[in-house]
Order: structure tokens, then C-alpha cells, then sequence
């Protein structure tokens, strides 16, 4: 996991610059060579690769004609806005600590997209959407490799998809990869003047502005479902006695086993994770399911899991304030002395969260010396932490923010909630 200090670099009296941290060290090692400094505000350094004769030429890289940070979830959205109506030719390229994506525009329509997240790989996206069942997705695969065919064809030449499905599939990983660059809540975005044409892996014309519209309405909807169902591994279940839906849910209604999740629910009907997110929603609603915390690890695990969805949530808040320094500060006091035990070598991480299987193992040397059970002591303790967190973000960042915050989290806050809050666990130093 990532640390803030990992990406830190130091630049002394003399000028001469010093990573601090591995990420840091990784970044500059992979930029050898000669860089112009560019004029820039006191608190940003802005450099660009110019090689030794000091000039910028076009084998130096393509210019940059916007660029700046991401500070939260939807941030991309004004920027993808504006691209659309100036009409440039470029690459919007998105990266953050694990992901490089890219848009590729030209007179306001994204023409392409280019990701190195597994999860919108065009295999891995006809098989979320039910389109291939694993089996398939393996066997394509492994001619792809050793053909050095692209999915699409090498699933189409074995007669596991048509030419129309993979048709539709390259425009459902538009959507995907565009999605995943609105929902991006860090990192750095730059859009790079042209492009040459052998990048696209695809060429399919969709107009930015009518496809942002269509996000934004999901990204709104999944902030707007998220305190019903946390996340895409809980558990839909049929409430007892409730009688089937109307039709335009019944294929849904009709895969409900009380056993697979929202994700593999979008898999198995081909609807989609967020399709399901919505009917399901609407089936809470209405009284016909209930919905189950996912089915992880179990026990202490399981709570710590709950605890995660919950922090990130909270750290992500605080963040986005510009409160985030403050806050961790604060959560490193509340938790000094009587957390010592349970999180050591735990975390937290920058996001916030914890190793789960570190905070059960000791948990469980903790509960051998005391007496007690594991679970309890971390359902208890975890709880009392992700409530101070929750108090301390809120404080300040504003009622509004802090009263959607609460909404979003208050769900996890009551499934992580322990059976009885004695506080015997209560560790002190």
C-alpha cells in the first residue's frame, strides 16, 4: 500500500533534488535524462523532457496544452466537458498510482481509449457482462498469446463471439474505461497535443459530450445507492413471503439466490454491476429483498473489511476538504496507546484502511493473553474507531458534506456495530 511520503522528493538549498520515498525513487529512474524546469507557481515544479540540446523538438514528447491534479471522484468530468467543445486533436492521458488511461479525442468525440487496468481489458469486460463464461475467456486468451491476435479477433475466429458482439463490447469499454476516468479520486491528468493513428487499438466515434452526460447520471447514481448497498460484494436476498416484481425487474428477481453478489449477479444476467445496482435498489425499496454484508473471509476479517469501505469513504471526504493532514493527525492521536496492539504492522494506509489478515492475527494473540473473542475485540474496536473518524471528518468539513458523508457511511457503521459495547477490550497502554 501507498504512503503520501512514498512520492515525496526533496529539493534542498542548492537545488538539487532528493526522492525520499521508493515511489519517488521508481518515478525519476524511469526519467533519465536532460528536462526543461518550466516557469511555474512557488508550489509546483513542472518539467518536461527536452534531451541535451535544451530545445523542444517533436521526438522530445507531444506538448502538453492542459494539465493539472485530481482531488476527487467526478473531478474529470469539467475537463472531459471542455475537451468536448474546444474540438482538439490529443491524448487525454489519466494516471494515478497503479493505472495509466487514455482518451483519445478529435473534434469533440472520444474516437478511442487505451487502459492497463485488468478489469477493462476487452476479455475481462465480456466476461463481467456475462458476454463469455471463464472457460471461454481462458481458452481465447491463450491463443491471443500465442497467435498475438487481439481478443476480439481471436474469440471471433474460434466462433466464441460474432463480429457484432465484439462490436458492442469495444463501445461498452469506451464507456468503462471513461467511467474509471470520472470515478478517479487522485493522480494527475494532461491532455497531449495529437497523436499518431497506430496508437488507437480501435477507432469507434462517440460524442463526449452525450457519453459524459450518461456518466455523470451513473456516477450520481452509484453515490446516491451506496448507503443501501455499500458495495458490488453484497448479497441480495429475497425478502420471505415477498411476491415477484414487476416485468422489467423479473430476470433479476428471478436470478436473487441469497448467494451470489451484485457483481456476480451483473455477470450472470449480462446486466451489468451498475443495472443491477439500480434495480436492486429499487427492489429494497419496495420491500422484495434485504441486503447481506459480503461473504469475505468471515469473523474478524470480515469487520475489518466493513471497517475499510467505511475509512476510505471518510479519508476520501477529508481529502477532497484539503483536510487530510489534519485529519490523519487526529486519528493517529485517538488511536495511540490503545491501538497499539491491533494495528501493529496493520497499517493504517494512506487510504485510510488495514491489512485484515494482520488485524486478525493479533486480534487473536491479543484474545490467547486476555480472554475473548476475536471478532468481538475487533468488531468493537474497529467500530469506535471508524465513529471517531467519522466525528472528526465531519467537524470539519462543512454540514452539507459532513450530513452526505453520514449517509454513505452509517450503513457500514451499523453492520460493523459489535452485539454489546461493554469497551472490556479496551487496550491501554
Amino acid at each position: 500500500m501507498k504512503h503520501a511520503q512514498d512520492e515525496l522528493v526533496w529539493i534542498d538549498g542548492t537545488g538539487a533534488a532528493h526522492p525520499l520515498g521508493e515511489v519517488a525513487t521508481q518515478r525519476m529512474r524511469t526519467r533519465e535524462g536532460a528536462f526543461r524546469v518550466m516557469p511555474s507557481p512557488r508550489h509546483l515544479v513542472f518539467m518536461r523532457y527536452v534531451g541535451a540540446d535544451g530545445r523542444r523538438d517533436r521526438e522530445d514528447g507531444a506538448v502538453v496544452r492542459i494539465a493539472g491534479e485530481i482531488t476527487g471522484p467526478g473531478a474529470m468530468a469539467d475537463v472531459i466537458a471542455l475537451l468536448a467543445q474546444v474540438g482538439w486533436r490529443g491524448e487525454l492521458v489519466v494516471q494515478d498510482s497503479e493505472h495509466a488511461r487514455s482518451l483519445f479525442f478529435e473534434h469533440g468525440s472520444i474516437v478511442g481509449v487505451q487502459s492497463n487496468a485488468g478489469d477493462e481489458l476487452l476479455g475481462n469486460i465480456a466476461y463481467r457482462f456475462g458476454v463469455v463464461h471463464e472457460e471461454v475467456l481462458g481458452d481465447v486468451l491463450i491463443r491471443a498469446r500465442k497467435t498475438g491476435e487481439r481478443f476480439g479477433v481471436a474469440a471471433v475466429a474460434m466462433g466464441a463471439l460474432s463480429e457484432e458482439q465484439v462490436l458492442s463490447l469495444l463501445g461498452r469499454q469506451v464507456e468503462e474505461v471513461v467511467f474509471s476516468v470520472l470515478m478517479a479520486d487522485d493522480g494527475l491528468y494532461a491532455f497531449l497535443d495529437g497523436y499518431e493513428e497506430s496508437r488507437l487499438p480501435f477507432r469507434q466515434v462517440h460524442s463526449a459530450t452525450s457519453l459524459l452526460m450518461h456518466l455523470i447520471v451513473r456516477l450520481d447514481g452509484i453515490r446516491y445507492f451506496r448507503p443501501w448497498i455499500p458495495s458490488s460484494q453484497y448479497i441480495p436476498k429475497k425478502r420471505p413471503g415477498a411476491v415477484a416484481p414487476g416485468n422489467e425487474v423479473l430476470a433479476l428477481w428471478s436470478a436473487i439466490d441469497g448467494v451470489q453478489s451484485v457483481e456476480q449477479l451483473g455477470r450472470s444476467t449480462g446486466l451489468g454491476e451498475f443495472q443491477v445496482t439500480e434495480m436492486l435498489f429499487q427492489l429494497t425499496q419496495s420491500q422484495h429483498v434485504i441486503i447481506l454484508p459480503p461473504r469475505l473471509r468471515g469473523g474478524a476479517a470480515e469487520a475489518v473489511e466493513l471497517a475499510n469501505t467505511a475509512l476510505r469513504a471518510i479519508h476520501q471526504r477529508a481529502d477532497m476538504a484539503g483536510r487530510g493532514t489534519v485529519f490523519r493527525n487526529a486519528m493517529a492521536g485517538f488511536a495511540r496507546g490503545s491501538y497499539d496492539d491491533l494495528f501493529r504492522g496493520a497499517g493504517p494506509f494512506e487510504h485510510g484502511g488495514f491489512n485484515g489478515q494482520m488485524i486478525d492475527r493479533n486480534a487473536s494473540h491479543t484474545c490467547r493473553a486476555l480472554g475473548g473473542e476475536p471478532e468481538a475485540l475487533v468488531r468493537e474496536m474497529m467500530y469506535d474507531y471508524v465513529a471517531f473518524a467519522l466525528l472528526s471528518c465531519g467537524a470539519s468539513i462543512g454540514k452539507p458534506d459532513e450530513q452526505a458523508l453520514s449517509r454513505e457511511v452509517e450503513p457500514l457503521l451499523a453492520k460493523l456495530r459489535p452485539a454489546s459495547q461493554s469497551g472490556m477490550y479496551r487496550l491501554t497502554k
